[in-house]
C-alpha cells in the first residue's frame, strides 16, 4: 500500500521518471502479509523511507539536457536523406554542446538528439513519432523530411501536442490546420508555378508532360499544382499525365505514352532514385527533349545513380551550393571537410530547422522538467518567430507556420555539379 501511494504521488506531481523499487523493498512488501509482519514493520518503514529519500535525492534522468527527436529515413528508398539530415544535426549539436550548451533563461542546457528511422514509409513515420513522444519523451521533433511521411507524421505530432518542424516537406497538408507543426521549406503552390514559368521561358515550351509517383503525397501534390499552373498560363495543354508506383523499376509503358504525345519537356516530380531510372530509360526510347525536376532531385546521389544522362537538366530547389557566400559557405565547407561530400538541400534545411527549433526554445524562456509543459512552451516560442535568417535564405512565417521564402533553379552541369541558374522569390 505504501508503494502504491508513492507511485500515485510521483505521477500526480509529475516528478517521476522511472520508479525503481529495490528487490529488498519488494521482499519486505511480501512479508507484510505474513505472520511475521509485526516484527518486520519497523524495518519496512525504514526501508521505504530510504527508497523515498533516494528517489527524491536523485534528479530526473538528463535533468540538464533538452531532448529532441529526429524522425528520418535512415533505411528504405531514400536513406541518403536520413544520413544527410543526421550529419547536419550532429554538426549542430557538437557546436552547441562544445560551447557548454544552449542558454535558456540564464542557464545552459546540453542537447540530446534521438534518431528514429521511419524507413521512408508513412506508417513507420507515425510509429517513429509515437516512440519519440511516448518512450523517449522528447520535447520536440525534427522531421519527417518527405511529404509522404511528414503528412501522417505531422498529424501524430499535432494530435499529441508535440512541436514538430519538417525540414523538406513542401506539401501544404503537412501543416494545414495543425498549430503544432511547422516547416523550413517553401510550399508546392509556390514551387509549381516557379517550375512552369522557368520551363516556358527556358525551353520555349508550349506543351508539357508529367510523370509522377501515385503513392507519394509530395509527388501527387506537386504534379497537380504544376498542371494547374501550366494550364492557367494558356501556353498549351499538358499532353500526357502519367503515374507510376514507388517500387517501380520499369517506366517504359508510361514513357512510351508520353513520348508519343510529343511534349516540349517532361516534368518529373519524383525522388532522385526514381529519376535516375526514368531519364536513361526515356533516352533509350528515343526521347531527346529536356526534363524539368523539383526539389526531390537535390542530392549528389542523383548524379551518382544517373551518371551523365542527367547532365544538362534543371530542377527547382531550396539553395545552391555553388557560389554560396557567408554562413551558407561556412556550413558547406565544414560539411564537406567532415563528411567528404557537398551537403544536399535536406541537410541544409535540417540545419535551419534545428536553428528554428532552438529559437523557439529560447523564446520559451525556461526549461521545464514536465515534457507536456515544455512542449507547449516551445510551440508558443515557435509561433512567436516572425522571421528567420538561415543558410537556405531568409524567411517570414504565416499563420500556418509556413515560411515565405525564395526558390532556386539549378542546372546539373556537364561535370555533374549543381550550378545556380536563377532565384525566384514570392
Amino acid at each position: 500500500p505504501v508503494l502504491v501511494y508513492l507511485t500515485v504521488w510521483f505521477y500526480k506531481t509529475n516528478s517521476y521518471k522511472i520508479i525503481v523499487v529495490p528487490h529488498f523493498v519488494v521482499k519486505q512488501c511480501l512479508l507484510f502479509k505474513s505472520t511475521q509482519w509485526r516484527r518486520q514493520m519497523k524495518n519496512l518503514k525504514f526501508l521505504v523511507v530510504l527508497a523515498l529519500v533516494a528517489l527524491l535525492a536523485t534528479p530526473a534522468i538528463a535533468a540538464d539536457t533538452i531532448k529532441i527527436g529526429f524522425n528520418i529515413p535512415l533505411t528504405g528508398d531514400i536513406p541518403e536523406v536520413g544520413e544527410g539530415s543526421k550529419n547536419a544535426a550532429e554538426m549542430y549539436k557538437a557546436d552547441i554542446n562544445g560551447a557548454g550548451g544552449l542558454e535558456v533563461g540564464g542557464k545552459k542546457y546540453m542537447l540530446e538528439f534521438i534518431y528514429m528511422d521511419n524507413e521512408a514509409k508513412a506508417d513507420s513515420a507515425v510509429n517513429a513519432a509515437l516512440k519519440l513522444i511516448e518512450q523517449e519523451e522528447v520535447v520536440a521533433i525534427i522531421g519527417p523530411n518527405s511529404s509522404k511521411q511528414a503528412v501522417p507524421g505531422g498529424g501524430t505530432a499535432n494530435e499529441n501536442r508535440v512541436p514538430m518542424i519538417s525540414p523538406w516537406s513542401t506539401n501544404p497538408n503537412t501543416t494545414l490546420d495543425r498549430p503544432w507543426v511547422f516547416r523550413a521549406a517553401f510550399l508546392d503552390p509556390f514551387q509549381g508555378p516557379v517550375i512552369a514559368d522557368f520551363a516556358a521561358k527556358k525551353f520555349g515550351a508550349k506543351t508539357a508532360a508529367v510523370l509522377f509517383d501515385i503513392a507519394n503525397d509530395y509527388s501527387v501534390g506537386l504534379a497537380e499544382v504544376f498542371k494547374a499552373a501550366w494550364e492557367a498560363k494558356g501556353l498549351g495543354p499538358v499532353v500526357a499525365y502519367e503515374s507510376n508506383g514507388t517500387k517501380d523499376q520499369d517506366f517504359s509503358a508510361q514513357l512510351t505514352t508520353i513520348i508519343a504525345a510529343k511534349p516540349d519537356f517532361i516534368f518529373v516530380p519524383e525522388n532522385y532514385n526514381q529519376v535516375a531510372l526514368i531519364i536513361p530509360q526515356a533516352r533509350d526510347l528515343g526521347y531527346k527533349g529536356p526534363f524539368m525536376g523539383s526539389d526531390s532531385w537535390g542530392t549528389p546521389d542523383l548524379v551518382k545513380l544517373c551518371g551523365d544522362q542527367c547532365n544538362g537538366q534543371y530542377f527547382s530547389t531550396h539553395y545552391a551550393a555553388a557560389g554560396a557566400t557567408g554562413a551558407t559557405k561556412v556550413f558547406i565547407d565544414r560539411y564537406k571537410e567532415k563528411y567528404g561530400e557537398e551537403p544536399a538541400d535536406y541537410a541544409a534545411l535540417t540545419w535551419d530547422s534545428i536553428g528554428l527549433m532552438l529559437e523557439g526554445i529560447k523564446n520559451a524562456g525556461m526549461v521545464d522538467s514536465n515534457p507536456r509543459k515544455m512542449r507547449a512552451a516551445i510551440r508558443d516560442g515557435l509561433a512567436a518567430i516572425k522571421s528567420f535568417d538561415g543558410i537556405t535564405g531568409s524567411s517570414k512565417f504565416n499563420e500556418q507556420g509556413d515560411p515565405i521564402k525564395c526558390a532556386v533553379v539549378v542546372k546539373v552541369s556537364d561535370e555533374g555539379t549543381f550550378v545556380f541558374e536563377e532565384s525566384v522569390c514570392p
